[in-house]
């Protein structure tokens, strides 16, 4: 059996909710995509793992500083120098904004480094492991002017899915008749698959984009479909087993509660196994308040108490009033809250509701007569209304007087 690591979505870059860690001067969410990149490399070395197959996004953008690419090659190097080879699959962050311009991995094919391949075209690849031989088909990312021409730009989004189903099936059917039947093969894929469920990626992602059907890649001569792009981990399907790693740390609040890491596939011609290996994440936690009473602060204080919030990323919900706000002591929520990584305060305000006074007859009303049940819904001391009364009754006696001179 071989072993294959199967991850993807690094998005080395993503620095929200972050804060400058004073010893590396670098930022805090930056270490911890990067400590979950050292553990998987780190499981692939302890556990004789014969292929790493990264399926795609390897930055937040496409545009990557030096220092988030230091930290992504210190990591494929480990790899390499070790004599595990690492398919690097172009997902969509990787694509330069430009035809002609190098994507943020092409790099390591430029440099022929030994044991690193890089798939940014629909190619089968055959890579020699230490137990054997095995055939990666890969589907990098598609941009649509280059795989389906400038006349599609304008298409429908649901012609465009057509047609890329269409384009991606024709490539799929031209890799096939190269692969040999014998060895075992795997699709790498940087897609939307219509079936899966949705995750951080929907803050990543720039306007619409193709949605291609499950049973475009479900196909027998694949061993397993290893996905990249969509950051929720879910097993679409069992045979072939077609499968998103997701992305090795939470983006945003979208992936609260949601475990993040990596397949490890055992696999020979005809026959597969995988299991999903979680990684060590930064948490995310929401506390949603009902601070409507009279001890507003003190019920929150109570709430976040109940919570361990230490180096979470904490989102604080105060459901309250205008009325309520101003008793809400802040400075003292914020110290309870300061073992948190990064703290968001978000207050829902809840409109006041206006008792509804019944009116018969409203056509007969004196505008003085609307102006007192105003006064009344508002309910107005008795004083107040008695002096709004006399100054409404004036105002209308000066306003009807200059209408008739």
């Amino acid at each position: 059996m071989i072993k294959v690591l199967h991850f993807a979505d690094l998005h080395l870059g993503v620095e929200s909710y972050g804060r400058i860690d004073p010893s590396t001067g670098l930022s805090s969410r930056l270490l911890d995509f990067r400590q979950a990149l050292k553990e998987v490399v780190d499981f692939a070395l302890e556990n004789d793992v014969d292929l790493v197959l990264f399926c795609g996004d390897a930055y937040k953008n496409r545009n990557p500083s030096q220092t988030q690419q230091r930290e992504f090659a210190k990591e494929i190097r480990r790899l390499a120098e070790n004599g595990v080879p690492i398919f690097l699959l172009v997902g969509n962050h990787d694509l330069p904004s430009a035809i002609g311009r190098a994507t943020s991995v092409e790099i390591f094919d430029t440099l022929a480094i030994r044991n690193v391949f890089v798939g940014d075209k629909p190619e089968l690849h055959r890579i020699e492991t230490k137990h054997g031989r095995l055939q990666v088909v890969s589907l990098p990312w598609f941009r649509r002017d280059m795989a389906l021409g400038e006349e599609t730009r304008n298409l429908p989004l649901e012609r465009l899915n057509e047609k890329l189903e269409e384009f991606i099936s024709f490539e799929l059917d031209r890799l096939i008749r190269l692969a040999d039947p014998d060895l075992p093969t795997i699709l790498a894929g940087h897609l939307s698959l219509s079936t899966a469920k949705l995750g951080s990626e929907r803050g990543l992602m720039v306007g619409k984009e193709p949605m291609l059907r499950q049973s475009s890649l479900a196909r027998p001569e694949f061993d397993y479909v290893a996905l990249g792009h969509i950051h929720h981990p879910q097993v679409l399907s069992l045979n072939p087993p077609i499968v998103y790693s997701g992305s090795l740390q939470p983006i945003d609040f979208n992936d609260e509660g949601e475990e993040k890491g990596f397949y490890l596939v055992e696999l020979e011609r005809g026959r597969v196994e995988y299991r999903f290996h979680p990684v060590k994440i930064r948490r995310f936690l929401t506390i949603s308040v009902d601070a409507n009473g009279d001890y507003p602060t003190e019920v929150i204080l109570q709430a976040i108490q109940r919570e361990e919030v230490k180096d979470a990323i904490v989102r604080l919900r105060i459901k309250t009033s205008t009325t309520q706000e101003s008793l809400i002591r802040e400075g003292e929520i914020r110290q309870a809250l300061k073992g948190a990584q990064a703290v968001l305060i978000q207050k829902e305000f809840e409109r006041a509701s206006q008792p509804r006074v019944k009116v018969e007859r409203p056509e007969e009303l004196t505008p003085l007569e609307w102006l007192s049940l105003y006064l009344k819904s508002k309910k107005m001391p008795p004083d107040k209304t008695k002096v709004l009364l006399e100054y409404g009754e004036r105002l209308i006696r000066e306003t009807g007087e200059s209408l008739t001179q």
